[in-house]
């Protein structure tokens, strides 16, 4: 499936773009699938401001570090403090895993709460191998094609273990939204957006199913994409 390429200029200017989008799926409200990473963190400051009211929205996380939510390696506790105590109008609810819990446990919790839920927008991040959510490089999990959500070991610091979601969970949305910036990212970025898919490249698998893949990118991110 194909993947619409935006390209910026910078970094500030690509997640300003992410910020808009998810602005405007705010105002549609739905469900929002969110992800960890720095670069998401400039964008949910700047979607706070962009859309204050989230009432019609329900959050969700892509993955899940599996520590305490005031922990500060837990993705909750970054979009917490980048975006939703910033809120006029919080989400109508908060989906948080609970990575407090056994790594298992907390999966199946996930896992039940999911089914019947598809996404507005799930935003996704894409690390420097390939990997998105906590989907690692040939990970078992890439094969799931049953449980929305499960336990995984770290592919990557913090080595602590981590809840994905599955590719039947990220792909089931009607916009699935990468956001990649900086030289670091490129050759992953031509890996999952310009060759064909891979489980080398977990972010090569994650499509919409039935809607739009959008990859914004600024041109240090891109720079392997050009001809």
């Amino acid at each position: 499936m194909s993947v619409e390429l935006i390209v910026l200029d910078d970094e500030g200017a690509a997640t300003e773009a992410a910020a808009e989008l998810l602005a405007e799926a705010a105002r549609r409200g739905g469900h929002i699938a969110l992800s960890g990473g720095s670069t998401p963190e400039q964008a949910y400051e700047r979607a706070a401001t962009l859309e204050p009211a989230f009432g019609e929205v329900e959050l969700w996380w892509g993955d899940e570090r599996c520590v305490p939510p005031d922990d500060e390696r837990s993705n909750f506790l970054m979009a917490e403090r980048a975006m939703i105590r910033h809120l006029q109008e919080p989400p109508r609810e908060i989906h948080r895993i609970r990575g407090e819990l056994e790594p298992a446990k907390a999966a199946d919790e996930y896992d039940e709460t999911l089914r019947d839920v598809r996404f507005a927008v799930n935003l996704l991040g894409i690390g420097p191998d390939g990997h998105t959510a906590s989907l690692f490089p040939n990970s078992w999990a890439l094969d799931e094609t049953e449980r929305l959500a499960v336990a995984v070991a770290p592919g990557l610091e913090p080595m602590v273990p981590r809840v994905t979601l599955t590719p039947p969970a990220l792909c089931n949305a009607d916009t699935v939204l990468f956001l990649a910036t900086g030289e670091a990212k490129a050759e992953a970025a031509a890996r999952a957006f310009a060759a064909p898919e891979s489980r080398a490249t977990p972010a090569s698998v994650v499509r919409s199913r039935g809607g739009r893949t959008i990859a914004i990118l600024d041109r240090a991110a891109a720079a392997l994409l050009r001809d």
